[in-house]
């Protein structure tokens, strides 16, 4: 081929490896679904109104199944009686697949220091991101949702399972 051949093609032609358009596609269309438990759960309704808009970010379509979602947001407390409806949410969603802890209560049991109280959705399932504070801004979920995006970006099609997965131990896990 020679070098006039290749001028001529211009602006029309684009290169790259099949990983790369593919973790592009997935990173501007993530699919979450929204395990909401308290009141993080109301603060995450106004991330997605109009005010601030997650549909600027590709992830508008919130998903109610987890086999159809990609991005799990536990926003709330969780209970022990709670947590293996959480881990068989988790389980059930196809990879690759990401999670956030939103909120103090997620994060870290929030100020319920008691014995019903998970003290961290990290006991229970791998987390990705963690957004502090209560309530939590959605400036913060948004930066959060940006760092996932960037993770995405460098995920493998032959990868079969995630590094962070692989070695995870729950106290939930057998």
């Amino acid at each position: 081929m020679g070098l006039e051949e290749e001028l001529s093609l211009g602006d029309s032609v684009l290169v790259t490896k099949l990983d790369t358009a593919v973790n592009w596609a997935r990173s501007y269309s993530m699919w979450p679904m929204v395990f909401g438990t308290a009141c993080c759960g109301i603060e995450f309704m106004s991330v997605a109104a109009s005010k601030h808009d997650i549909s600027r970010f590709g992830a508008e379509v919130v998903r109610f199944s987890p086999r159809q979602a990609d991005l799990l947001v536990v926003a709330g407390t969780i209970s022990y009686k709670q947590a293996p409806i959480l881990k068989k949410i988790y389980d059930q969603m196809p990879e690759p697949k990401w999670v956030i802890s939103m909120g103090a209560c997620a994060c870290s049991g929030g100020f319920y220091d008691n014995y019903t109280t998970v003290q961290g959705i990290d006991e229970i399932i791998p987390v990705d991101e963690y957004i502090a504070g209560c309530p939590p801004r959605p400036e913060a979920f948004f930066e959060s949702l940006m760092r996932i995006q960037e993770k995405s970006k460098d995920e493998r099609l032959s990868q079969k399972n995630r590094q962070h997965n692989s070695g995870f131990k729950g106290f939930l896990d057998a």
